[in-house]
């Protein structure tokens, strides 16, 4: 039960002030005269004014609140380390059965885990979150065990009483990481890209001044290196393929070190081709051949020789030698000495014609089997006695012609097998493509029919021979669909997707495996031409299988969604084709920096005199301080009482009633009077 005096003014204050003003004004002229009521007037106005103010007795029964602890046990992946969960369960024990033997005084514990994502641990975002739920007034003081690594210090909140940290782990403890300093996303094939690693040694480490570094590129054998340590290391890599590249980069663990997950980093880089060479060879000036050139001279990233043969060597028409404008075909320095600088070669509507010799076509088909690409656009002469089918090149063409041109207008169809495959896979419209009006008569040999045309005849045949492709495309009027002939059609994209497969880019290989990373999620996707594909297998990092089914979501497309349980190198597999991934991220943010330190932590516990603290010597006791003071000392921990209260009720009495202060200012105003009237 508490009482004191409170006040309920009829008048601002202002107005009050000077009417006490006037009052005090006419005491001291009545004193300044000589009258002799005047001490009965200056009771008589200070009573009026004291009314005005209204004031009360006020009696409040308080009810004591409770004191509130809030401690915040760190539970997060780098608080697992060695012996640091034991000790830090083994303190938090202790102190509620301290705090729970203090009167008046409640604990609050929050257990803190590893951020979502890579987020790290987040240990201010829960004392916020805990500090919203109770009253600041009662909060007496705040408690982390924790190893001092948090990733969220900018949202430390203001600090109502003194925090302090229990730090884990030992003065002995050290650790090596390795730092993936810059890693590009995509790097070119054939040239170099200059990663910056950095091994580096944390806490009470040995004196070593290097060590091994290993480095795999995806899941192969493992090449070793000796590196300096604590020194950055500039190392030159070169891609070994176009897509996706997963490299490993670890050092040995050391012995007595804290941890060896942060000895290991992954890095994903996309390879791409820098330039690709087409050398398209035009059999003679046609409209078509305006369409090739249009379409690979739009794409940046090509770079294109094309040669259209205006004047055959067979003709005769007594022009003088000297004044042709014409350039030489110069076939030694393209098919003999530069023919492995291309990635494709095209003959659109070429024939035999005694430019290119056989050796030179001969070669040609050396070029494709030891991993190069051909495309043929046929054209009529395909189907003549001149037809580069009776030359060398018959070895690597996947269909034989049969001497028929069909000179009619058909509407071009993606085949079953199409459907499937990733050139044509998703054209979508073919009942509103226009027509074409030639088509030559081939005999399927070899390879994937993915196009047909008049009466289901093959129209677009893609093989594989040797280590290189061969397509070919047994009409010389896709330029029609160019025209926006009947609708037109998508020829930009068939054959842009054409060129590419190929070329081989990663991403319309129609027999493939890959997966594709968020978070430790994993999208497995397999493309096939068959109808089923078994089961991928999945080698987690530590070695364990388990087998994923995947379920056709397109034709020619499987997929799978998969929960990868760690971070690190994942392997798949299903029948002859294999990829890796990499889970997680470079270097996990937990155990960038593993040695326990409160030295992130010092600029916010200062602010209310609170202290870090290692478990190692011993738990602290705990004391009640003042606010103000030293929150810490040797060996022992403080608390700020709050003396925090609950109102139950509240009683007024009035101290000048209205009949007392009316018969008190009455009398004194009478009694002024009197006396001063009888004198």
């Amino acid at each position: 039960m508490t009482g004191q005096i409170v006040f309920d003014p009829l008048l601002p204050w202002v107005a009050i002030y000077a009417l006490g003003a006037v009052a005090l004004a006419g005491v001291v002229l009545a004193l300044w005269r000589g009258l002799t009521g005047w001490p009965l007037r200056f009771f008589a106005g200070l009573i009026l004014v004291a009314a005005l103010t209204q004031p009360s007795f006020q009696e409040e029964d308080r009810a004591p609140l409770s004191d509130i602890v809030l401690m915040v046990v760190d539970k997060s992946a780098s608080q697992q380390l060695a012996d640091r969960l034991e000790v830090t369960e083994s303190a938090a024990q202790a102190l509620e059965a301290r705090i729970a033997a203090r009167p008046n005084t409640e604990l609050r514990r929050i257990e803190v885990g590893d951020g979502e994502g890579d987020s790290g641990t987040q240990l201010m975002t829960a004392l916020s979150a805990a500090m919203a739920e109770e009253p600041r007034g009662r909060i007496a003081g705040i408690f982390l065990l924790s190893d001092g690594r948090l990733h969220d210090l900018e949202r430390a909140p203001g600090l109502p009483a003194p925090m302090h940290l229990l730090l884990t782990g030992h003065q002995d403890d050290w650790d090596r990481r390795l730092i993936v300093k810059n890693a590009p996303a995509f790097a070119i094939l054939g040239e170099p890209v200059t990663l910056t690693l950095r091994v580096e040694d944390d806490g009470a480490a040995p004196q070593e001044t290097r060590t091994t570094l290993d480095i795999s590129v995806d899941g192969g054998e493992a090449q070793s290196f000796t590196v300096p340590v604590g020194e950055d290391v500039e190392l030159p890599i070169e891609l070994p393929h176009g897509g996706l590249n997963v490299i490993r980069f670890a050092v040995p663990e050391g012995a007595g070190e804290l941890t060896d997950r942060n000895n290991a980093a992954l890095v994903q880089i996309n390879g791409v081709r820098d330039r690709l060479r087409v050398l398209l060879v035009s059999g003679e000036p046609h409209a078509g051949g305006r369409t090739w050139r249009n379409l690979l001279k739009s794409d940046g990233s090509v770079d294109l020789v094309h040669f259209t043969i205006l004047r055959p060597p067979e003709k005769q028409d007594g022009v003088p030698v000297t004044e042709l404008s014409l350039i030489a075909f110069p076939t030694r320095e393209l098919f003999l000495e530069k023919i492995e600088d291309f990635d494709l070669i095209i003959f659109d509507r070429y024939k035999r014609r005694g430019i290119l010799p056989a050796i030179y076509l001969d070669n040609v088909r050396n070029y494709v089997e030891n991993g190069g690409a051909v495309l043929v656009a046929a054209g009529p002469d395909f189907a003549s006695a001149d037809s580069i089918y009776r030359s060398p090149l018959a070895e690597i063409l996947p269909a034989e012609p049969t001497a028929r041109v069909i000179e009619e207008g058909y509407r071009p169809t993606v085949t079953d097998l199409g459907q499937r495959h990733p050139v044509t896979a998703g054209l979508s419209g073919a009942e509103s493509w226009g027509r074409w009006l030639r088509q030559i008569d081939l005999t399927p040999l070899e390879g994937d029919v993915v196009m047909s045309g008049v009466e289901g005849k093959p129209l677009l045949i893609l093989d594989r021979v040797g280590e290189g492709r061969v397509a070919l495309l047994a009409s010389d009027h896709a330029w029609l669909w160019s025209r926006g002939y009947e609708g037109g059609g998508p020829q930009l994209e068939l054959l842009r997707r054409l060129a590419h497969w190929m070329m081989k880019e990663p991403e319309l290989e129609e027999e493939a495996l890959w997966a594709e990373a968020t978070g430790q999620t994993m999208r497995i996707i397999r493309r096939s031409l068959d109808e089923t594909v078994g089961a991928v297998t999945v080698t987690r990092p530590d070695g364990g299988t388990e087998e994923v089914t995947l379920d056709e979501v397109s034709p020619g497309r499987f997929e799978a969604l998969y929960e990868g349980p760690e971070i690190g190198l994942y392997r798949l597999s299903e029948g002859d084709q294999e990829a890796v991934i990499g889970l997680g991220p470079a270097a996990p943010r937990e155990f960038e920096q593993t040695i326990a330190s409160g030295d992130a932590l010092e600029p916010v516990i200062d602010t209310m005199r609170g202290g870090v603290m290692r478990l190692d010597d011993g738990i602290p006791s705990i004391r009640a301080v003042s606010a103000g003071r030293p929150a810490a000392g040797r060996g022992w921990i403080g608390l700020t009482p709050r003396e925090a209260y609950e109102t139950m009720d509240v009683r007024q009495i009035p101290l000048l009633p209205a009949w007392l202060t009316l018969l008190l200012a009455s009398g004194f105003i009478i009694g002024a009077w009197l006396r001063e009237g009888r004198r």
